[in-house]
């Protein structure tokens, strides 16, 4: 329940505030949560998305036999958004600390895309009947990635467009995903 809730509402909602009364295409989270009044509620972002996908996904990696590859790598984006959400980015001030905070949200991002790849790989191979069931899962991420695509050509940039789409696209495919998936039941 209280996933569904941080799933459903929490995240989605709290992301739409956070960006509220900016310009989606021009501007991204980074540049929001370096404002002195949107430096904490970034950082609860980033809380707690992080938090959830790690819990989540932790529990579809649990139906995995030897998933030690796919832990590792939801364990580094969690670290490296934990890394990205208290390195400020103010490009003008501190340009090494705002270089190594996009690497550091770009790399948590890519690699939490990575891992959902993997777990709808990996648990598509375990029976003929996952293989089926697990088909819209795939067929949806491989549509968040093309759209992620489509919106940063359209910007230019990694905007707030693009990272509101992809937290809750990924965010709801994941909760998705674990509340319907059979071994979990």
């Amino acid at each position: 329940m209280l996933l569904s809730l941080t799933a459903y509402a929490l995240i989605p909602l709290y992301t739409l505030m956070f960006v509220s009364g900016t310009n989606w295409f021009t501007s991204n989270l980074s540049v929001i949560g370096s404002w002195p009044d949107r430096r904490m509620a970034f950082f609860f972002l980033g809380i707690i998305i992080g938090l959830y996908y790690l819990v989540v996904l932790r529990r579809l990696l649990s139906c995995l036999p030897r998933h030690n590859w796919e832990t590792g790598i939801l364990y580094a984006a969690f670290l490296l958004l934990l890394f990205a959400i208290t390195t400020p980015y103010l490009p003008d001030s501190v340009p090494l600390q705002a270089f190594l905070h996009v690497v550091f949200a770009f790399s948590a991002s890519v690699l939490l895309a990575l891992c959902l790849y993997l777990i709808l790989w990996r648990l598509s191979a375990l029976s003929q009947a996952s293989r089926r069931f697990l088909r819209p899962y795939r067929f949806s991420m491989a549509v968040i990635t093309a759209v992620s695509a489509i919106l940063l050509v359209i910007a230019g940039i990694i905007s707030s467009a693009l990272e509101i789409f992809f937290i809750i696209a990924t965010t709801i495919l994941v909760q998705k995903l674990y509340s319907r998936y059979p071994r979990l039941q």
